[in-house]
């Protein structure tokens, strides 16, 4: 199991039902490969760099699961043909530790 990452971005045009339709298909598929669902947060509507396909605006989700390579490759494959997707991007979550905390100050006795 590996831990991930997904940046969802969703047309400004749909719903709220919509949205959760398309999050809960990805919970589904990474559930349907013994994975472990952790998190779904929406950071609502936001305005984009630049146009894509003439809109301005999207709403974003940040997905953190737990899953197979496998899987991930399958979500990957249905965000491509699901409508309603605009862009997404997955990435391997860091698990948070002390190994990139800066050292305590040295002591000066």
């Amino acid at each position: 199991m590996n831990a991930y990452e997904v940046m969802l971005m969703l047309d400004a045009e749909l719903g709220e039902t919509e949205q959760g339709e398309i999050v809960g298909r990805c919970k589904e598929i990474v559930e349907k490969d013994n994975g472990n669902w952790l998190d779904a947060k929406d950071w609502g509507r936001r305005k984009l760099a630049y146009e894509i396909d003439h809109k301005s605006e999207g709403f974003y989700h940040l997905l953190s699961f737990d899953s197979s390579s496998e899987a991930l490759h399958e979500l990957t494959r249905v965000m491509k043909i699901t409508e309603g997707v605009v862009r997404h991007m997955a990435v391997r979550r860091i698990e948070e530790s002390d190994a990139g905390a800066a050292p305590p100050p040295a002591s000066t006795d």
